[in-house]
């Protein structure tokens, strides 16, 4: 898909941005987890959102979302793996698919949890984040499958169906991946065993993995007053640029990202057709 903005995180900050893009007459998807894998979809109550207090994280995040569907915002249930930009178009794969777009709003939030020893090393060599878009290459293959999110058991099960004998460890705190010239043995929790493929399916990505060359300070992506990274046509907004990490600050600033992506795109030219 083909479109003048794409937002990657469907939270306060990725939805007030796409919503803004919409209001400046540009087409815009959204790419994200499901809604229910949104951590404030688990606050039982929030109290310092202007004009709405005692109410849920769920019941806000349902309410943004309608608006965003009013609007005609577009959304991919998914998780962006990697970009590269070519000329004047940013291409972000999500699963096995690629979209492609004028300008990108990073709002995927904060990236929890450090690297394992041998992730790195690993990856590309048994390591993957994605088990339905490199589950064949271990069709028959003793797997293990890292579980942070809702959704990642019906990858596991996936892995399953097409011939993976599969480990799975439910949101292991200490791993350990070990191996020669591809992945070996993996150890979690105390747990070893022997596996060719590792894949750990976290909520969302560091934002440097996902974007080589992003200025970061503190863990956190660099930003200026018009949300603007150092990368061109990339914009970021809400917990990814800092704190506080407050619904109210993320809605602020998803809403100046969408509206600088929206006049990147005018200085820029169209989508492509």
């Amino acid at each position: 898909m083909s479109c003048d903005v794409l937002v990657i995180g469907g939270g306060p900050a990725g939805l007030s941005a796409a919503i803004n893009v919409r209001a400046r007459g540009k087409t815009v998807l959204v790419v994200s987890n499901p809604l229910e894998e949104n951590p404030l979809w688990k606050s039982e109550r929030v109290d310092n959102y202007l004009g709405l207090s005692d109410v849920s994280g769920a019941e806000l995040l349902k309410a943004f979302q309608a608006h965003a569907e009013a609007a005609g915002v577009e959304f991919l249930t998914g998780k962006a793996l990697n970009t590269a930009m070519a000329g004047d178009r940013w291409y972000v794969s999500v699963g096995s698919d690629v979209q492609t777009a004028g300008a990108l709003v990073l709002a995927a939030g904060v990236s929890r949890g450090r690297k394992f020893p041998g992730e790195e090393a690993f990856l590309g060599r048994g390591v993957s984040y994605c088990a339905t878009c490199d589950g064949m290459l271990y069709r028959g293959r003793s797997v293990a499958v890292l579980g942070y999110t809702d959704t990642a058991r019906q990858e596991a099960e996936f892995l399953e169906e097409i011939g993976c004998r599969v480990t799975y460890f439910h949101r292991p705190r200490a791993c350990q991946i070990t191996g020669g010239a591809a992945v070996e043995t993996i150890t979690c929790d105390g747990r070893t065993e022997a596996v060719e493929g590792v894949f750990i399916l976290r909520p969302t990505m560091a934002p440097t993995d996902l974007f080589p060359g992003l200025a970061v300070e503190g863990g956190y992506v660099t930003v200026d007053r018009r949300m603007a990274t150092n990368l061109p046509g990339l914009f970021a907004a809400g917990d990814c640029t800092g704190g506080p990490l407050q619904v109210s600050k993320a809605a602020g600033e998803g809403l100046i990202a969408g509206q600088s992506a929206a006049k990147w795109i005018d200085a820029h030219g169209k989508k492509e057709q």
